[in-house]
């Protein structure tokens, strides 16, 4: 199977919610191996008067939310089909102990693409989640290499 490096993100929004700049980010993540999917992550992100007074200073919230819808006509490549998926974008909210994920699994019974964003630590895993689905069924989808 051919490795494929996670997905790059382009900020599409940014809401500021309080006076010390935390801001609410989104992000807009095209899909690397399913051409026509395109997710958009919200997460909260620091400011630096927070930082300054809280402490913490090189950790962000673990919290984040997840939609993912068609764009486009879908083509999907050599996507991972075991029950853990492939890891679509990977980002670091931490120094060193912290990452956002966004993963795909693929529901073969369900003909759907399952799409979960989560925080992925070294200790103390955090259970924020979110998921969000696309479904193929009923969709003219091409699959590169003929499967499933």
């Amino acid at each position: 199977m051919a490795l494929t490096l996670p997905a790059q993100a382009e900020q599409v929004g940014e809401v500021g919610v309080d006076w010390t700049g935390n801001d609410i980010v989104i992000d807009a993540v095209a899909d690397p191996e399913v051409e026509g999917v395109t997710c958009h992550v919200a997460y909260f992100d620091r400011g630096l008067i927070d930082r300054l007074s809280k402490g913490n200073w090189f950790e962000d919230p673990s919290n984040a939310s997840i939609a993912c819808r068609q764009t486009g006509p879908i083509t999907i490549g050599d996507i991972d089909l075991d029950k853990d998926g492939d890891v679509v974008f990977k980002e670091s909210r931490s120094l060193v102990w912290k990452s956002l994920v966004v993963r795909r699994i693929y529901d073969k019974a369900n003909d759907t693409l399952i799409y979960l964003v989560n925080s992925q630590q070294v200790q103390d895993g955090s259970a924020k989640m979110n998921i969000s689905t696309v479904p193929l069924y009923g969709q003219e989808v091409v699959w590169d290499n003929g499967r499933p």
